[in-house]
């Protein structure tokens, strides 16, 4: 049904990329901050109910090409291994997110505006799409068959590291905001090894098979 490697890479892969601060990270933290514990966690809600919608669509649209054109799968798996790469790049040179951007405290947001807002941020963002597309089939095997299944799978696997660590940084929003404002250093230690470990991914699933 799945590769247990695969599944297993797939899981520590994304634990990583969650827990460094970025877009729907800071997103959630700003809510969390400005509406309290509930407006984080549906923050959190509205940027998972996109990235599920993502995900379907990417499921839907790719298991019928690598159907339709079984080298389509090469392709892809090889271009995605690239822009995992590159992302890699970009995040030890830039460092998306910077903290300098984490909002202060002040203000109201109410649960609805936390949630729509979750849901449009994340759904009309670009390069949610172009990740979603070039990091999911890196942990697809169409050989074991039913690839909706296997895109289905890591969709709420996704998802669910989502909640367990954005949601956490909603409820705990103001601790953490300053723990992110006070330890930059260690922020940077974190970008280096997330982008490390995406290049190495991108190397390795790009070469591989």
């Amino acid at each position: 049904m799945i590769d247990l490697h695969l599944l297993a890479l797939f899981t520590v892969a994304t634990l990583v990329a969650m827990i460094t601060p970025g877009p729907d990270m800071l997103f959630v933290l700003g809510c969390g901050m400005r509406g309290g514990p509930r407006a984080g966690l549906l923050a959190t809600a509205g940027v998972a109910t996109s990235e599920a919608i993502h995900v379907a669509l990417a499921a839907a649209g790719l298991t019928a090409l690598f159907a339709a054109v079984p080298v389509a799968f090469t392709v892809v798996r090889v271009v995605g291994g690239i822009y995992l790469i590159y992302l890699g790049v970009q995040i030890i040179r830039h460092r998306k997110g910077s903290t300098d951007d984490l909002p202060e405290g002040g203000g109201s947001i109410s649960g609805r505006r936390a949630y729509l807002n979750g849901v449009a941020t994340n759904l009309l963002n670009p390069k949610m799409v172009t990740f979603t597309i070039a990091f999911l089939p890196q942990f697809v095997d169409p050989s074991l068959g039913r690839i909706w299944l296997q895109f289905l799978i890591l969709g709420v696997i996704l998802i669910a590291l989502e909640f367990l660590v954005d949601g956490a940084v909603g409820v705990l929003a103001g601790r953490i905001g300053g723990w992110l404002r006070a330890r930059r250093a260690a922020r940077r230690r974190i970008d280096v090894a997330t982008g490390g470990l995406f290049i190495g991914l991108g190397v390795r699933l790009a070469a591989e098979r």
